[in-house]
């Protein structure tokens, strides 16, 4: 646990506890980015972070990144499956009780941070009720009662468990108010605050020796995110099949991997994409700067998505980000001036979109120039971090 030496002599420290099952892994640097980045800026604004990465014991892990604020996993038992999934939260608080109590004991915790109702929020709950120590939850996608996941009694129960969470937390962290409206439609009573993702405009941040837009000879579209149906690769495949009559050698790049990369590179074969459209798996953090810094603009049609950091991601680096309407990105994208939306699950208005952001390069510099500044302005990670602070300390106080 990363209780830190710093945290244990200066007893007035704001402590937090972090439970997460998303955190970096050596293998995968990417997973949980978004938890663990606030937290090393959290700790540079002066909060002692203890961080607990959480898993099933069936869920086979591999060691914590070494770049990550510390942390270790945490194995507790459950059921596999949706039932699992509703009661995974108790099994978790009964394996973490005596080690929080004792670190409560140590050096006491002002707040518990939970990530995700389902088990992390489930067990904070149950801290505090045993302990006394106030907890908020965040939501990272849409799925706020994880009802759309889990089908049948196994949602119904996890959706019931999930109300009285959010009912009990503190404050309920939603990153987008596409998210937050989810949350209330279902718990009209909680207490919810909306606290964007933020970019981290270092890392991501265009090259020192940024040149104007490539010709459209080189042009390349560069796609980030898990191969699941919701993230519109098919459709963007598709897109890149009329786009290639007018664009002979425009090519795409998929970054992530997920159950339909077979389909997808099926069907790239039979659109006659084969060598237009690479695959690219996982990437780590760095490599993906590098290759947003690469393409000429970033195309995700997610039609699912609470928020999107991939989006920030791009727009940090002075890309233009193509997202879809309707999705917590359409809060901080304004169309045609900071970003480009087209309507989900449409071929046509996605070919009209990244037509118009391959052809007109004043319009595509703009936009990525206004993209930048957007997240320069109120989405990077410092700013994240402030906000989650002063969540804590409000809760704390």
């Amino acid at each position: 646990m990363n209780v830190g030496e710093e945290g244990a002599s200066q007893p007035d420290r704001l402590h937090v506890l972090t439970l997460t099952p998303f955190y970096p892994t050596r293998d995968d640097d990417a997973s949980g980015c978004f938890v663990a980045e606030p937290l090393a800026a959290l700790s540079k604004l002066g909060v002692a972070n203890s961080i607990l990465a959480v898993a099933p014991f069936y869920r086979k892990v591999a060691p914590i990144h070494p770049a990550a604020p510390g942390a270790r996993w945490v194995r507790y038992p459950a059921v596999p499956g949706g039932w699992g999934l509703a009661s995974s939260g108790a099994f978790l608080f009964s394996t973490l009780l005596s080690q929080v109590r004792a670190l409560h004991e140590r050096m006491p915790v002002h707040a518990i941070h939970a990530h995700g109702p389902l088990p992390a929020g489930h067990a904070a709950m149950l801290l505090k009720r045993e302990l006394g120590v106030p907890f908020v939850v965040s939501l990272h996608g849409l799925d706020a009662y994880a009802d759309r996941q889990v089908a049948g009694r196994p949602g119904e129960w996890c959706r019931r468990v999930s109300r009285l969470i959010f009912q009990s937390a503190d404050r309920v962290i939603c990153v987008s108010e596409h998210v937050r409206e989810q949350v209330l439609r279902g718990t009209p009573s909680s207490k919810t605050e909306v606290v964007y993702n933020g970019a981290d405009p270092t890392l991501f941040a265009p090259s020192v020796d940024a040149v104007p837009s490539l010709p459209s000879s080189v042009q390349k579209i560069l796609s980030i995110g898990n191969l699941i149906p919701t993230k519109g690769h098919e459709f963007l495949l598709k897109a890149m099949a009329e786009l290639s009559m007018k664009h002979p050698s425009l090519v795409c790049e998929v970054v992530g991997d997920g159950p339909l990369r077979a389909t997808l590179s099926g069907l790239a074969k039979d659109l006659n994409l084969s060598d237009r459209v690479h695959f690219l798996g996982r990437r780590s953090r760095a490599e993906v700067a590098g290759l947003l810094r690469a393409c000429t603009l970033f195309a995700l049609p997610s039609s699912y998505e609470g928020l999107g950091c991939v989006y920030l991601e791009a727009m940090a680096t002075g890309k233009a980000a193509l997202g879809c309407e309707g999705q917590g990105i359409e809060e901080i994208i304004r169309h045609g001036s900071n970003g480009w939306l087209v309507a989900p699950n449409d071929v046509n208005d996605l070919v009209r979109g990244l037509s118009t952001l391959l052809e007109n390069i004043q319009l595509r510099d703009y936009i990525a120039t206004q993209g930048r500044e957007t997240v320069l302005h109120n989405y990077t990670i410092d700013h994240q971090a402030q906000r989650l602070l002063r969540i804590y300390q409000e809760r704390a106080s």
